[in-house]
């Protein structure tokens, strides 16, 4: 799979004050041929001017919602292989390479889809273990997160009808959907995410509202009902 069958996605709101490091940090990926696409959502802060400065890069408008934005970016993508990444989440210098040997496009009847482990930056300890514990559950359910900067085959997202329309729990969702098609590549190189949610909530009361919000979800609550639990 050559490098320019990678389209790099990043739905944002209000992320002006990190937007451009973090599109520094992808210039190596869109040197070797990767689609860099950022979908904003109506950010008031400048985040779009900001990301409309770095050449190559194509910004998109989008309604607000980050399974809308993604689902904009991927109409707006022309790779074969498409990686969903959170504006405050940083790569490995070589996920291109990781993705296309994940993946085996030559291989018939292959994963489809897959993500990364994840690192959460942070002061708090116990944000090593919450990260610990995020990637032996996926690896153990095939269920992703956001955070661990999902990507698939073009094919595959199509085939399920890309991510719901719906506020929160849209990464389970899809995972659901995708786990139709095959187990995910659970990769062991670590994407490196910001730990603000949990710093600025406290580590323990976001432990248990994640909980509570997973068991709801799973016992059947509207997703727009835990949206406003989670605001």
């Amino acid at each position: 799979m050559p490098a320019t069958a990678l389209s790099v996605i990043v739905p944002v709101l209000n992320e002006a004050a990190g937007i451009s490091s973090l599109l520094v940090e992808l210039a190596p990926l869109q040197a070797r041929g990767a689609q860099i696409i950022v979908v904003d959502g109506g950010s008031r802060d400048g985040t779009a001017a900001l990301a409309r400065g770095f050449r190559g890069v194509e910004v998109v408008a989008s309604p607000r919602g980050r399974a809308v934005q993604m689902n904009t970016g991927a109409l707006a993508a022309t790779g074969d292989v498409l990686l969903f990444l959170h504006a405050d989440t940083q790569l490995p210098a070589d996920a291109d390479t990781l993705i296309t040997g994940a993946l085996a496009f030559s291989q018939p009847g292959g994963r489809v889809w897959g993500r990364f482990d994840v690192h959460i930056e942070g002061r708090p300890w116990m944000l090593r273990v919450v990260a610990a514990f995020m990637n032996a559950r996926s690896r153990l359910s095939g269920i992703a997160t956001g955070d661990q900067a999902f990507f698939m085959r073009r094919e595959a997202f199509d085939a399920v009808g890309g991510f719901p329309h719906q506020p929160l729990m849209e990464d389970v969702e899809m995972s659901r959907r995708l786990l139709k098609l095959s187990r995910p590549v659970c990769l062991r190189e670590q994407v490196r995410t910001s730990g603000r949610r949990w710093e600025s909530r406290g580590v323990w009361p976001t432990i248990v509202l994640m909980w509570r919000l997973r068991w709801a979800y799973w016992r059947g609550a509207a997703p727009q009902a835990l949206a406003r639990l989670y605001e």
